[in-house]
């Protein structure tokens, strides 16, 4: 089927690995192969090229990739529409979200999907990444949100959305003053961090092994649970934190936080959309068709 061909050229693309897309797809790494070759066949072009053990996009193939993007946009527009022809849409949904997630990134989509659903029963779990993980495993709840990476084999987690972490300070602070540091310098300033069990540390933590450092190489004064209380601790304390650059946008307009620039430090993450392996519940496949809807207009 060509539309399946183009699903399994844009997860190679996103990827670049044949391996990663079969593991994605549920088939195998020839059946990928073969797919993309057919591709290939019908326009006429090379759309990878191989480097040794490396995958590279050809021009050929950044161009499909752009378009196939978009049309695979459509298909799931058109797909979530159609579904709210042909069924009632009723029943109860049980979503769970990790802390940032749940305050700053799913509010807004439950209040505009009840507006369209008033008939589906919402409810919302919060906990940290390790929490919302663990309550679909154990069938607590149909539909998760996270950050971080991923965990458990027993879990289907699909691309949501981009997100970075970025290190603030407040205003009034005494390294209020200082623009930019390096990761040496990071290492003696007093910061708060996320607990453990956040994706939010567990980012910082990843970073920070790629420059030979741990957590402990840190002056952690404090771990909280989340993002409210550690914007509030900032304001009355000279430290540091890590948080969502999602998450502070009101305190970056007017002014009572500051972003400092951490040289040579990558933490950036992935919002992960979750649920057990296999095809999801239908409304927990309505919401996420409604949820990629949503988020690609902005």
């Amino acid at each position: 089927m060509s539309d399946f061909r183009l699903k399994v050229f844009n997860s190679v693309a996103q990827h670049l690995s044949f391996t990663k897309a079969a593991g994605e797809l549920f088939i195998t790494q020839p059946a990928v192969t073969k797919h993309i070759r057919e591709l290939e066949q019908q326009y006429a072009t090379r759309l990878f090229e191989r480097k040794g053990n490396a995958v590279y996009l050809t021009p050929a193939g950044e161009l499909l990739k752009r378009y196939a993007g978009q049309i695979l946009h459509l298909y799931q527009e058109a797909a979530f529409e159609l579904s709210t022809l042909q069924s009632k849409h009723s029943g109860i949904l049980r979503l769970g979200a990790s802390t940032t997630i749940g305050q700053y990134l799913i509010a807004p989509l439950l209040a505009k999907y009840y507006e369209k659903f008033p008939q589906i029963e919402l409810s919302l779990l919060n906990g940290n990444t390790e929490m919302i993980e663990n309550a679909i495993l154990s069938h607590a709840i149909d539909l998760g949100v996270v950050e971080g990476k991923k965990h458990h084999s027993g879990i289907k987690y699909v691309d949501f959305m981009d997100d970075e972490l970025v290190a603030v300070v407040h205003s009034n602070s005494k390294l209020a003053p200082l623009e930019e540091i390096t990761i040496e310098q990071l290492t003696h300033i007093p910061l708060v961090l996320r607990e453990r069990g956040s994706g939010t540390l567990e980012v910082i933590e990843s970073a920070l092994k790629e420059h030979n450092l741990k957590l402990s190489s840190l002056q952690i004064i404090m771990h909280l649970g989340g993002t409210e209380s550690i914007k509030s601790f900032l304001e009355h304390a000279n430290c540091m934190a890590f948080l969502s650059i999602r998450s502070i946008q009101k305190e970056l307009l007017t002014g009572q936080l500051k972003l400092i620039k951490v040289k040579e430090l990558a933490l950036l993450r992935k919002f992960w959309l979750i649920h057990l392996q296999g095809q999801p519940e239908p409304l927990a496949e309505s919401f996420m068709r409604f949820a990629f809807r949503e988020y690609s207009r902005k």
